[in-house]
């Protein structure tokens, strides 16, 4: 009788637990994989990836994202710098060698409340051109999640940081006469990531 009481317990816990959990995909049609870097020590070149896709699980009601988990999958040859040459050489082996290392991921550690309503200190794994490596990102919640003309339920962040290009092998570079260096190491991240909640 024991056991089947504390098997009825667990079961329930197990049950609830998999009910507060909510699954949300990533609009790729209303978001941005963005990112700078300097260029030339004086101005900054901007780019996105166009092809991607990313889930998230939310633990929590309303829009309390507190303890979400966020998983991004990324097809590095659909970087675009708006420059085909230079796209091109991002795709080789000097920066991404894509036809190697074809993915870039990310999967989420933990998603901590920031110290203003509404902000978050998202920590994940990063891993792009083979190598894992630990980042914390920013980002803002949208106020309310908000429902579309079609019925279907919708939230939005902004995530933004920085990670260095060298922590992940992408180490080309050419020196300027003047000194420093053409492309700078710290790649700064501009994600605008809208997502539906899975019907």
């Amino acid at each position: 009788m024991k056991t089947n009481f504390k098997t009825l317990v667990v079961a329930t816990i197990i049950t609830i637990g998999a009910n507060a959990q909510t699954n949300w995909n990533v609009d790729a049609s209303h978001s941005k994989l963005g990112f700078a870097v300097t260029h030339m020590m004086v101005s900054e070149t901007e780019g996105k990836f166009k092809i991607y896709e990313g889930q998230v699980t939310s633990v929590k009601p309303d829009a309390d994202f507190t303890g979400a988990n966020i998983n991004f999958s990324i097809d590095a040859a659909s970087i675009n710098t708006d420059d085909e040459k230079r796209d091109g050489h991002l795709k080789s082996a000097d920066f991404f060698d894509v036809a190697k290392y074809a993915k870039i991921t990310f999967k989420s550690t933990s998603m901590k409340p920031g110290k203003i309503k509404g902000t978050y200190i998202l920590t994940g794994d990063l891993t792009m051109h083979g190598v894992t490596k630990s980042v914390v990102l920013n980002a803002i919640g949208a106020s309310k999640i908000v429902k579309d003309p079609y019925g279907m339920e919708r939230y939005a962040f902004k995530v933004t940081g920085t990670v260095n290009r060298k922590d992940f092998g992408l180490t080309w570079n050419a020196a300027l006469e003047a000194g420093g260096v053409a492309v700078s190491e710290d790649v700064r991240l501009d994600i605008n990531m809208e997502i539906t909640k899975a019907k």
